[in-house]
């Protein structure tokens, strides 16, 4: 399916596959080799995005792995305005989205830095974060959705449901309700390894391309995950291969956004599923 979504006064058009690398300023996200926090680090890591072909980058702050500790919204906002600046520094042109499920700190990123993308993993706070619930609601609307609103950027919503059912009732009703608040452009993101068991996680794989009948862009992210590693030994490191098969697998499913570690790897598998497309 053809879509576009307006980032930044441009239209990006998703009928191509596009990559979103990803740049975690953490020190302890579940993959050791996204782990940037000098200046020299995320400064190459900003340009490695862009240099291997990757056209969004994904800035993170909080990691989301199992049993991640909590970190305070003020050293979220920390983390990030240090790596956006450099960021911004390396790749003022770049198309820019946080990661993050704080409204304010979705706020700052755009309002600061002309990030383009609101990324969030908590389902707009309906279903939580890290295994515990937010809650946060004004009325009848999560916070987050009506932040999006007020911003005027493209949405990436996460489902931790763990089938395409319930996650296909779920989306509809967000989607109405983002919708009612003004929100123009969204993009569905199963949630892969979020409130999932190994078994859900390949149902949902096997199924994706049920979640078309919603008409809007599908975010994958499978970089590297348990999923893989659970399923054929292993751990992150060693998860490269495996995360390739289920890249190829997704685009075949609808996938319109790669969400990975290893950009180069990601574009190439997206050139070849193109060159299928006569």
């Amino acid at each position: 399916m053809e879509y576009t979504i307006n980032v930044g006064g441009k239209l990006m058009d998703m009928s191509s596959p596009k990559v979103m690398g990803i740049l975690n300023v953490t020190p302890d996200s579940f993959f050791l080799g996204s782990r940037k926090q000098t200046e020299q680090e995320i400064t190459e890591r900003c340009n490695q995005i862009i240099d291997e072909g990757g056209e969004i980058i994904d800035v993170g702050a909080f990691s989301t792995r199992p049993g991640a500790p909590e970190v305070s919204e003020a050293e979220e906002m920390d983390r990030l305005r240090n790596g956006l600046q450099i960021l911004r520094r390396e790749q003022p042109d770049a198309v820019v989205s946080v990661d993050t499920f704080r409204p304010d700190v979705a706020r700052m990123a755009v309002e600061e830095y002309g990030v383009a993308i609101v990324n969030d993993v908590s389902e707009g706070g309906i279903t939580g974060v890290v295994n515990k619930p937010l809650g946060w609601t004004q009325g009848d609307y999560p916070d987050m959705f009506r932040m999006v609103a007020r911003l005027g950027v493209p949405y990436i919503l996460m489902s931790v449901k763990p089938n395409v059912e319930q996650m296909l009732m779920a989306f509809a009703q967000e989607v109405q309700q983002l919708r009612d608040l003004g929100v123009k452009d969204i993009i569905l993101d199963p949630g892969f390894g979020f409130g999932k068991t190994l078994d859900d996680n390949y149902r949902l794989m096997a199924e994706m391309d049920k979640l078309q009948v919603l008409g809007l862009p599908l975010l994958v992210g499978v970089s590297r995950k348990s999923m893989i590693f659970r399923l054929i030994g292993g751990d992150p490191t060693t998860s490269l291969n495996g995360t390739t098969v289920l890249h190829t697998i997704s685009l075949l499913k609808g996938g319109n956004i790669l969400r990975v570690h290893d950009v180069k790897e990601a574009v190439e598998c997206v050139s070849i599923f193109q060159k299928l497309k006569y």
